[in-house]
């Protein structure tokens, strides 16, 4: 015969394992859901956040694409050259965005002559391959980054315009 103790500690780890596991499938269930519930919305194309980049304007990032490439003894033209090659802008119209405090999402997606050679693009910028970015507003702007950054190291012209 089993002692009166040791039955109602037996009893107690039951119990326990029973309130526990159904606290774990209450709690399992409710992440489930979350997650299914994020997934359908970036399934229909919501996003569910955007990165902060989008909303950034082109004119507060602008002046230091100029500072990177003037450092390394490129210069301001060849920044402008390059935007004009990937987005089609002319001068005037990048002026006029810079001026407008345009966003980068607002500025892609305005750009009405992306660049076909802008998907011979390769490489990696901020520790991502650009070929592999999914979010096409993302990937463009990392275009713009990797092509900037070759200007920095020194490559010629011809080569970053991929031409």
């Amino acid at each position: 015969m089993v002692p009166l103790p040791t039955l109602l500690f037996i009893a107690f780890d039951v119990e326990f394992l029973i309130i526990l596991s159904f606290y774990w499938l209450i709690v399992k269930s409710y992440f489930s859901l979350f997650r299914d519930t994020l997934d359908k919305k970036s399934k229909r194309g919501i996003r569910v956040s955007k990165h902060r980049i989008y909303t950034t304007s082109v004119a507060s990032v602008y002046p230091h694409y100029v500072a990177k490439a003037e450092k390394k003894g490129r210069t301001k033209e060849e920044v402008d050259e390059i935007i004009h090659w990937l987005t089609g802008y002319t001068q005037d119209e990048l002026e006029a965005i810079i001026e407008n405090k345009t966003d980068f999402e607002t500025f892609f997606s305005e750009a009405q002559n992306m660049n076909p050679s802008r998907e011979l693009i390769k490489g990696v910028v901020c520790g991502v391959r650009v070929e592999e970015i999914e979010e096409i507003t993302m990937r463009e702007i990392r275009y713009l980054d990797k092509l900037i950054d070759e200007l920095a190291r020194g490559k010629k012209m011809e080569k970053i315009l991929r031409t």
